[in-house]
């Protein structure tokens, strides 16, 4: 499909397309029913005895996925221990699931979970292991948010992509569904067997401190389309997808993880703008649905968040929309749902709007005891319950976690991060680096000059920096990286102009400079130096915002070693720069009109 390159600003995308948006919702709703598969005999079978021979602990215990720490199903690591019982009130994983007779986990890095491969795989068939030996032998939900680009979990060797805003610039539905499938294909092999991906949010807030890249961008039209191709790619790989986050968290400048964000939408916005997306993964048989801590008065004018909202959830996503696949909640330990009731209340208010699946509980006791009070004083009855439970075993059994739980860890090596896999992603990034400005002379760089890399890099350590300068050094130039940290001090800030005006070029990187002022003084310095420099956005495009007057610009979407190599090859000419803007970057001294606008790009293709 093509897709119009012209300038959408918000205020255009608010305004425009109503019939095309229109379309686009007929002919998903048309769809969806064909799209899911009726149940088998087989299959109905299965979960109306599963169901059946489950106690009312076990069923409400299918609607909790929680993280927990430790590398293993089984671990005694006492930093672990402490942790989760701190979290959760037992050992580990195993306890875990004997204690709350859990419908799964989501792993993270910061627990210990995805260390490396073959132990993410370990720890996934051990904890498949004793969900197994439990009475009801109900295999998990293993989850991850292995969205590409800014969110993963499952770092190198796993294949790395982009991410959604790196894919959309591309503009190639068929490379965001061979992303979504070979991250799949690794998935699987490690035990997990959900992805809490892609986002469907539309991101038409430069602002957005919480989306941003992890959107395909401002068009609903290409939204609806790479979602659709990423859900039909996960699923055919044997792992759920999960849209999130509804209904469409793209227009906010506050962080639900922080705050309770409204968004002020009209209906006839939402339709326009937010829900394309989301009615063509319903079309395309997305599994579940995760909803957003948001407020939004047009569907619900009671001031709850829409995890909460049975207008939202039942009235719009279930009566309206004809899903009836497995509704997850974000994170509940967010603020955007905790701060207008206490956490005893929340699980039940969110399985009372209609939600099935309950993620991440700040205290998991105080929610698995508060869903069984309220089943057993009446205010949730167990007929409620089974409908969740029964779309849950439904999802486990429909993507092959019944039939095989268990994965070959002598077979992961030959799967993940692949020779073949890497240099798909390869190609596909080198698709997607966005110039937008090219000053006569500064590019490509030459063999003959000294360049400096300097900027943005991780507060731990020069890790994109150190990339860009290796992929710079491997093309045949000489380079120095001098990296000035994620806030840069005034100190840092000079040590680059200096090394700077000893460099024939500089190129410096900036992550959102929107929210930090040391690296827009670095970047003006710099500019005022009198030094040839080119500035690179390694995250959000709109970091231009702060430095209109850069005369040669980039933007990667992405900061991992596959875009900074795809970034230097364009930097030195070996790769054609092909990536054009999904999001229009305004003008800061007058936001209603465009510095850049949505499809902009120097290209040649």
């Amino acid at each position: 499909m093509q897709f119009p390159e012209h300038s959408v600003s918000r205020r255009s995308i608010l305004a425009a397309g109503v019939a095309a948006a229109t379309a686009v919702a007929l002919d998903s709703s048309r769809a969806t029913a064909a799209t899911v598969p009726p149940a088998s005999a087989a299959e109905t079978g299965w979960v109306n005895a599963t169901l059946h021979r489950m106690t009312l602990e076990e069923k409400v215990g299918q609607l909790f996925t929680t993280r927990v720490y430790g590398e293993t199903a089984d671990t005694t690591d006492p930093d672990a221990v402490s942790m989760n019982q701190s979290f959760l009130g037992v050992d580990n994983a195993a306890q875990a699931v004997a204690r709350y007779h859990l419908g799964g986990f989501v792993y993270f890095a910061y627990a210990g979970n995805t260390r490396a491969p073959e132990q993410v795989a370990g720890l996934s068939n051990g904890i498949q292991r004793v969900a197994l030996d439990q009475p009801s032998e109900v295999p998990l939900l293993l989850s991850i948010d292995q969205e590409g680009g800014a969110v993963v979990r499952l770092g190198p060797p796993a294949t790395q992509f982009p991410g959604n805003m790196a894919l959309a610039a591309g503009r190639s539905v068929p490379d965001a569904g061979t992303a979504a499938g070979i991250s799949g294909q690794e998935l699987r092999s490690v035990g997990v067997n959900q992805n809490l991906a892609p986002v469907a949010d539309v991101n038409i807030n430069p602002a957005n401190p919480v989306i941003g890249v992890r959107s395909f961008g401002e068009s609903p039209e290409l939204a609806a389309d790479m979602v659709a191709a990423q859900v039909r790619a996960y699923q055919d790989a044997g792992v759920a997808a999960t849209l999130k986050h509804f209904p469409g968290h793209g227009d906010t400048a506050v962080d639900s993880h922080t705050g309770l964000p409204v968004i002020s939408h009209s209906r006839e916005e939402l339709d326009q703008i937010d829900l394309p997306p989301f009615r063509a993964a319903i079309a395309a048989g997305a599994d579940s649905i995760m909803t957003a801590h948001i407020v939004v008065p047009a569907l619900d004018p009671s001031g709850d968040p829409a995890t909460l909202s049975y207008p939202i959830l039942t009235g719009l996503l279930r009566e309206e929309l004809g899903y009836d696949g497995v509704v997850v909640t974000d994170s509940l330990g967010m603020a955007g749902v905790r701060n207008k009731y206490g956490d005893e209340r929340v699980p039940v208010l969110a399985l009372k709007a209609g939600v099935d699946v309950l993620v991440n509980p700040p205290k998991m006791k105080v929610a698995y005891d508060a869903v069984l009070a309220a089943v057993r004083n009446g205010e949730l009855t167990e007929r409620r319950i089974n409908e969740s439970v029964t779309r849950v075993l439904r999802l486990k059994w429909r993507r092959g976690i019944v039939h095989s739980p268990f994965v070959d860890t002598a077979a992961v090596a030959g799967t993940v991060g692949t020779p073949d896999h890497l240099a798909v992603a390869q190609r596909i990034t080198d698709r997607t680096t966005t110039l937008l400005r090219d000053e006569p002379g500064a590019l490509p760089l030459g063999p003959a000059g000294k360049v400096l890399v300097t900027g943005w890099d991780d507060s731990a350590a020069p890790i994109t920096t150190a990339a860009l300068g290796r992929a710079l050094t491997e093309r045949g130039l000489t380079v120095d990286v001098l990296s000035t940290g994620a806030k840069p001090s005034q100190a840092r800030i000079n040590a680059a102009v200096a090394a700077a005006l000893s460099h024939d070029t500089t190129v410096v990187l900036t992550n959102r400079a929107a929210g930090d002022s040391g690296q827009q003084k670095l970047v003006k310095a710099l500019l005022a130096s009198g030094a040839r420099v080119v500035t690179v956005a390694v995250r959000d495009p709109y970091d231009l915002m702060y430095f209109p007057e850069a005369p040669t610009y980039l933007t990667t979407y992405a900061f991992n070693e596959v875009s900074m190599r795809s970034l230097a090859g364009v930097l030195t000419g070996a790769i054609q720069p092909a990536g054009r803007l999904p999001v229009t970057i305004p003008d800061p001294a007058d936001p209603g009109t465009p510095l850049f606008p949505f499809g902009a790009g120097l290209t040649t293709v």
